[in-house]
């Protein structure tokens, strides 16, 4: 059954007998969940200015009426781990991402688009702009780090330190939500714990959370948690992990288990630790990636030039045989160069490799896997990207049982409505991971419960990350919702398709306004910046 809409005629036949309908919005019927993990209520949800107004038998109209008979009202869906920052200065409408059903997204894995000092002027840039979904975003220690140090693979000294310590400061007194990392990458993976830890105690002082792509997911990843938390713990903030990962197949089936006593024993002693994860085997990034960390000393620039030093090459090679230090060995957490597949050559004479595993390109090539992806990287007019598969489904289940994990995409929105996301990377999570928690982990293979899994994407991570006005269906709070059929709601978006709109999410409200109508966009913008607790300015 589609939802109705009140018609204009309707609403002129109202005007006629005097009637001005009692609230903006109606969603009637429906099965509510109000996302704090309760089972469903039959009701009706009114809307007012923005905000939840009633929950119950509503028998005042609304301006728009939305029939929700049979399918389930959830609150809208959180995306704790987003890559929209950039993009959304181009296009605010964020299409993938309302059409999967998320309202609000954190981003800045990789900090902000602007500098400190500019994010007030970003921010206000994205609310004279109109965007469609709420958005907030991290600062990363590595802009504060580059900022004073450019690409030098050493410790601050105690003036660069407070340089740095000032740089994050400014960001958090801006609105940002805390400090990021990205530790496997270059010029991340320079920063030592005891510096993460020093800058960490800026974003602090302002109620700021410590997320972290952290330094190793393969064979290190229970020590590179057990960092993330000493980290936290020595600054004082909270601590997530991004992606939640075991990206090493000697330790599929007993890490995942391993890191979650590591964070269970942490919060049993006051640390506020939890982590997030997309729900894919495959992870994405830069093909990069799988060059040693101290080639990239000094920038790109400094980089290519290494490349292109048949010596150095060679010494390479060697350290993605025998470990480098500062560097996570992706190739090995890939079980080899067959499990890592190109997904965008950002030149056009090696698009024809796209959707090859570096084995079958190095074939081709005939020259070695290394060298395939050293060149492949070189002639990248762009970040070139690859998928790395080296995660496993037991794995995946285990860490969304665990009752701290929310749901993040590692994905941006798309620039235009149906390409890739901004990221440039054709992973089917951005525009799939939210529906599939509801199609694969509960309808199909019973990991989770509906109300579990609706936890996971709205209230958990809306308290997780301090928002309090939002992730429950609850009178006075914002109006993010979702209106989606069980029966129905799939992923439809694949590795081979990564860029297919799922089926069964009918109706998308954001701040009390519909910005999805039957899963097409309405083009309405009335999402809005979400600042973090430091804000002064």
């Amino acid at each position: 059954m589609r939802p109705l809409r009140l018609s204009c005629i309707a609403l002129f036949a109202v005007t006629l007998v005097g009637q001005t309908p009692a609230y903006d919005v109606v969603i009637r019927g429906g099965r509510v969940l109000d996302g704090c993990g309760n089972p469903w209520i039959l009701a009706d949800v009114a809307i007012r200015d923005g905000r939840f107004v009633k929950i119950g038998r509503v028998s005042g109209s609304g301006k728009v009426e939305i029939d929700a008979r049979g399918k389930y009202v959830s609150p809208g869906w959180i995306d704790v781990m987003d890559q929209s920052g950039a993009v959304l200065l181009k296009n605010g409408l964020a299409e993938n991402k309302l059409r999967e059903g998320v309202t609000s997204a954190i981003g800045g894995e990789g900090g902000t688009p602007v500098v400190a000092e500019k994010i007030p002027e970003y921010f206000a840039t994205l609310e004279r702009q109109g965007i469609s979904m709420n958005f907030g975003t991290y600062f990363s220690e590595t802009q504060a780090r580059v900022a004073v140090l450019q690409y030098e693979a050493r410790e601050p000294n105690a003036e660069e330190l407070e340089r740095m310590k000032g740089i994050m400061e400014t960001a958090m007194k801006a609105g940002a939500m805390g400090m990021t990392t990205a530790l496997i990458y270059p010029p991340s993976s320079y920063a030592t714990t005891k510096e993460l830890t020093e800058v960490g105690k800026a974003a602090a002082k302002y109620g700021g959370i410590y997320a972290s792509h952290i330094r190793g997911e393969g064979k290190e990843v229970v020590q590179s948690v057990d960092e993330a938390i000493a980290i936290g713990e020595g600054a004082g903030m909270p601590v997530e992990v991004f992606h939640l990962k075991v990206a090493y197949k000697p330790g599929w089936g007993t890490m995942m288990r391993e890191i979650g006593k590591h964070v269970d024993q942490a919060r049993q002693r006051g640390v506020d630790v939890a982590a997030d994860l997309y729900l894919y085997i495959a992870g994405g990034t830069g093909l990069e990636a799988v060059i040693p960390s101290w080639a990239f000393e000094g920038g790109q620039k400094a980089l290519l030039e290494r490349l292109a030093d048949p010596q150095i090459r060679a010494r390479l090679k060697q350290e993605m045989k025998t470990g480098s230090p500062g560097w996570w060995n992706i190739i090995e957490a890939a079980g080899g160069w067959d499990g890592i597949v190109l997904g965008n050559a950002r030149n056009p004479e090696n698009e024809r490799y796209v959707g090859k595993n570096l084995t079958q390109i190095a074939k081709e090539m005939k020259k070695d896997p290394a060298d395939a992806a050293f060149d492949l990287v070189a002639q990248g007019q762009g970040r070139v990207m690859a998928l790395y598969y080296m995660m496993t489904e037991p794995d995946i289940e285990t860490a969304l049982k665990f009752p701290w994990t929310s749901i993040g995409s590692d994905a941006g929105a798309a620039a235009q409505d149906g390409g890739g996301d901004s990221t440039g990377l054709p992973h089917p999570r951005a525009y799939g991971n939210f529906p599939r928690l509801i199609a694969e982990y509960v309808r199909t293979r019973h990991v989770l419960t509906l109300e579990e899994a609706i936890r996971k994407m709205t209230s958990w991570p809306a308290t997780r990350m301090r928002l309090a006005d939002r992730g429950a269906i609850r009178e006075g709070m914002w109006a993010d919702v979702v209106v989606f059929d069980y029966d129905k709601i799939q992923d439809r978006s694949t590795y081979e398709a990564p860029t297919l709109s799922p089926d069964g999410i009918e109706d998308v409200l954001v701040n009390g306004q519909l910005v999805v109508d039957h899963g097409k966009h309405t083009g309405a913008r009335p999402g809005k910046v979400l600042y973090g607790p430091g804000r002064t300015q």
